[in-house]
């Protein structure tokens, strides 16, 4: 690692002064850097007034939006600790980590807000609204003397930044935040991620997928989660991107709609997304036969595998030159198609734990498959690997979390006696380093013979077969059961007769395709879409 992130944002921001930053998509919001600098400085003062100390805690709740990022630049540069908190979670739930946190004010959304009341955090000294940054509640004792800070004009300028960076004093082994996991496997835990962890991942994230100033980034990753931050702001930012924030949920309609108005350079997201993309654009046409022929045909194979692309790229704006997916894995059909159309695909492995990075490759070295090899800072093994080398993955360096925040029994099984991080991740890698994860190992089954079951390489099988939009492969009695939410356009014409009768054509055809040990005994329809995390990962453990 070279430099602390903040120092990436100082030279940015003085470089970039008068050109855009931030800005609310569809929305009239938008910063320069020198007016997140400018903001950045009212928000010290009014921390310094109300006796904010290097270490206290700031929690954020919110929309993805300019403000969210501006606050939590605030937060960081001043050496106090953010707290970033899914909106997502419920009312009782994010009380009670606002609660665990210790933290002293709340930077909160109005949709979040609805379901709090300031009676319920009476540690709270003070609430500020993400929207207009006006108070909400403010403690009697700083009543009268703060209020005017946040309306204040600044004499900021250019060459008198982050001041905290150029006198080096920002311990880069200090906390910088804490992030409470999305609960895909239980009840949330506050990770805490040091400063320098961040700065490694910012570094990393250039080193995969380098980004130069003035390029668009649109951001749909929820910024409190560890993928969002990096890949939506920290590292982006820091190289002098310019980035949209679509401030509702990203529905295919709004983002395809953004995309062609913004054209960015970058996109990062889930497996869903593009896996959405495929199934209703490219699918059916690839389903064709002559299609299916010409795809391997020397000579017009490069032909319509360059229309696929073109189509792709033009779905996502036309100018898109990288492509990142993270957050889940991506179904090897998907996959292999991308890849044999030369898209600039990257898919890196990570987890909150890590902030997030462990590992990613530029796309001209990723090999399918794979999450790529550790990124500089960061290694990996395999513990106790069976004959075919797979076991679990087990990382450490700069990227890896300081533990879990005021639980030291967590923190003690996250790790080996050695100071190993486990992933609870199973998987192997190759001589080159890559990692290729097989599934949970919570989530993983033993066959009646001892083989091991990974249910999420059946679910990718399924999941392809006609009608299905997403799937659970789950254990009872010793059988596997297939849960499964039809995909709706593909069925909306169906009647329940219909739909069984294709699921059990479905069924044939997925036990074909699998070993005998890990053949599904049958399909149960579901009525509704699987409960998800914010990362659009299955709540597995919700499922029996």
């Amino acid at each position: 690692m070279k430099h602390h992130f903040l120092h990436y944002m100082d030279q940015v921001i003085q470089n970039r002064w008068n050109e855009v930053a931030f800005a609310d998509y569809g929305e009239k919001k938008q910063y320069t850097h020198g007016e997140v600098a400018q903001q950045v400085e009212r928000f010290h003062k009014l921390f310094r007034l109300m006796g904010i100390k290097e270490g206290d805690k700031i929690a954020i709740a919110s929309r993805n939006c300019s403000n969210w990022v501006v606050s939590y630049m605030a937060i960081l540069s001043y050496k106090a600790v953010a707290v970033t908190l899914l909106q997502d979670f419920k009312a009782d739930d994010l009380a009670r980590l606002i609660k665990h946190s210790d933290a002293k004010l709340l930077f909160v959304g109005p949709f979040v807000w609805r379901e709090l009341q300031h009676q319920e955090l009476p540690e709270l000294e003070a609430i500020v609204s993400m929207d207009d940054y006006s108070f909400i509640h403010l403690a009697e004792p700083y009543k009268g003397n703060v209020e005017h800070v946040l309306t204040e004009k600044s004499t900021l300028t250019e060459n008198t930044f982050f001041s905290v960076v150029k006198d080096g004093t920002i311990d880069l082994d200090s906390m910088a935040l804490i992030n409470y996991t999305s609960g895909s496997t239980g009840s949330p835990k506050g990770v805490m991620i040091s400063h320098r962890s961040l700065s490694n991942n910012v570094e990393n994230g250039q080193y995969i997928l380098p980004v130069e100033p003035g390029q668009r980034v649109v951001s749909m990753l929820p910024l409190a989660h560890m993928f969002g931050q990096l890949a939506d702001f920290l590292y982006p930012f820091s190289a002098g991107a310019t980035i949209y924030y679509l401030t509702k949920t990203p529905t295919p309609s709004i983002l395809l709609k953004a995309m062609a108005d913004v054209k960015p350079y970058l996109v990062a997201t889930v497996p869903l997304v593009i896996e959405k993309i495929h199934k209703k654009k490219l699918d059916p046409l690839l389903s064709k036969a002559v299609l299916k022929f010409c795809w391997y045909t020397p000579g017009i194979m490069n032909l319509i595998r360059g229309y696929v692309k073109k189509s792709l790229v033009k779905a996502f704006g036309g100018q898109v030159r990288y492509f990142l997916c993270g957050g889940a894995a991506m179904n090897p059909v998907v996959e292999k198609c991308l890849m044999d159309v030369n898209f600039p695909l990257s898919i890196g492995f990570g987890m909150t734990e890590c902030g997030p990075l462990v590992s990613g490759l530029p796309p001209k070295y990723f090999k399918r498959r794979s999450c790529g090899a550790p990124v500089p800072g960061m290694e990996a093994k395999i513990d106790n690997p069976n004959e075919k080398g797979e076991g679990e993955i087990l990382v450490r360096g700069e990227n890896v979390m300081m533990g879990y925040y005021k639980n030291e029994e967590a923190t003690r099984a996250a790790f080996t006696e050695d100071g190993w991080l486990r992933t609870g991740d199973l998987g192997y890698m190759d001589k080159k380093q890559n990692i290729f994860i097989r599934g949970r190992i919570k989530s993983m089954f033993l066959g009646a013979s001892g083989q091991n079951i990974y249910p999420e390489e059946i679910e990718d099988k399924l999941n392809n077969q006609t009608g299905v939009a997403e799937s659970v492969v789950v254990e009872r009695e010793g059988k596997l059961i297939g849960l499964v939410f039809p995909d709706e356009d593909q069925t909306k014409n169906f009647s329940l007769d219909d739909l069984k009768k294709l699921m059990k054509e479905n069924l044939k055809k997925l036990n074909d395709a699998l070993p005998s040990y890990s053949r599904v005994h049958d399909i149960e329809i579901k009525d509704e879409p699987f409960e998800k995390t914010p990362k659009k990962s299955i709540k597995r453990f919700l499922y029996k």
